[in-house]
């Protein structure tokens, strides 16, 4: 599944994360206690007296997956800090996730084209890099970029999605972003918004100019967090795209689900000290993502999601974003489709109306599926999936036709 909440990770009491004042070390140096709010938790003992700030983390014990031997579940429980570790995983589970009950692995289409590739961004880093292409002779009509949420990849549920589009005449192109999936970085940490933007801004640079897609229309595809990132990327290359597609975006928190102003504070005064520590809060999201409850097992199979406590620096960095995309809604002008779930409690569809109402695009179209959560394109029924592909593809054939 998408692990992609920005609310439920930003959703910790005043309760659950508190600072107190301990006894001090023989030393002189002052301790503080980080008690998360559950009785299961583990006590962390934070240190601020001389010297580096230790790399603190809460792990979280992976749950086993259902339906697969020991091994495979000591494979999928494996450190993924670092992209090479999540390599060795995924190829592990290519096979068993092509064979899983699920509408978008059994009935893809056979006849697409696929290519995986790195490419070394500005940072240094491998970005991994994906196509699916329609079948030879067919024509393609334009270039889909996909922009996947927070914790996700673009190697699982992904995979059918794209094959449909690309069966519609579409080349479609995905990244994983910095610390995500198959690409370099610490799993999970964001150190800044902007450096994803950035990323996805680079990426789809080049691929817009590959051979079978030059000069042709070129859309962005954000899901979730990645809604948020697409928004980013059409503001500062407002020109360069001819349309967004935003699937349950997270552009703004409500205010009844930020944390209260002084635990913000805390978040970030600890996120300055230690970064990269998993300290957040965070709820196991599938029962609220995925209303089929079949397909809500599947999600555990999406082996190299992100799905441990936040890092704290990466709690920040989304909530600024989204804290300056509220702000920036009103400059949005590319022809826009937003899709969202009525029963989504990851995202509130009220943010998708907010959008909607307040974006400067004159061709705009909202689409709320009733009673349908977070995931409308992989957590619903068959029929609800197949209807929210088939909206999409009939916004892009009438958008290709405009131009």
């Amino acid at each position: 599944m998408p692990n992609n909440s920005l609310i439920s990770t930003f959703r910790p009491t005043v309760h659950q994360i508190l600072l107190r004042p301990h006894r001090p070390d023989t030393s002189g140096s002052s301790t503080f206690r980080l008690k998360p709010y559950s009785k299961n938790s583990v006590s962390l003992i934070l240190s601020t007296g001389e010297g580096r700030l230790p790399d603190l983390k809460i792990m979280a014990k992976k749950k086993p997956i259902e339906g697969v031997s020991d091994q495979m579940n000591a494979i999928a429980s494996q450190n993924l800090d670092q992209a090479p570790a999540r390599r060795r995983v995924r190829l592990s589970f290519t096979q068993v996730q092509e064979q899983l009950d699920h509408v978008l692995f059994k009935m893809a289409p056979t006849d697409i084209r696929t290519e995986e590739w790195f490419e070394t961004n500005s940072k240094g880093q491998e970005i991994f890099c994906k196509s699916w292409l329609p079948r030879p002779g067919v024509r393609i009509k334009a270039a889909v970029c996909f922009v996947h949420g927070y914790g996700d990849t673009c190697t699982f549920f992904f995979e059918g999605i794209a094959k449909k589009i690309a069966a519609a005449g579409y080349g479609v192109y995905a990244i994983d972003h910095p610390g995500f999936g198959l690409s370099e970085g610490l799993h999970g940490y964001i150190p800044k918004f902007s450096d994803i933007v950035d990323n996805v801004i680079e990426q789809y640079t080049k691929i817009k100019g590959r051979p079978e897609v030059r000069g042709m229309p070129r859309f962005l595809l954000g899901q979730s967090m990645g809604g948020a990132v697409a928004l980013k990327v059409h503001l500062k290359e407002q020109r360069e795209w001819d349309g967004v597609v935003l699937v349950a975006p997270m552009c703004k928190i409500a205010e009844e689900m930020k944390p209260p102003e002084p635990l913000q504070k805390i978040l970030i005064f600890l996120s300055r000290l230690m970064p990269k520590a998993k300290l957040v809060p965070q709820k196991d999201l599938a029962e609220l993502a995925f209303r089929d409850p079949q397909k809500r097992k599947l999600a555990d199979y999406n082996v190299i999601s992100y799905s441990d406590q936040t890092r704290l620096q990466t709690a920040v960095e989304l909530l600024n974003a989204t804290n300056e995309l509220e702000s920036e809604v009103e400059k949005v002008s590319s022809p826009l489709l937003i899709l969202h779930g009525a029963a989504d409690r990851v995202t509130d569809p009220n943010i998708s109306k907010f959008l909607y109402e307040k974006a400067a695009s004159k061709d705009k179209s909202l689409k709320l599926y009733e009673g349908s959560y977070h995931c409308i394109l992989e957590g619903e029924s068959d029929e609800r999936i197949f209807q929210v592909l088939d909206d999409i593809i009939a916004w892009l054939d009438a958008h290709c036709s405009v131009r």
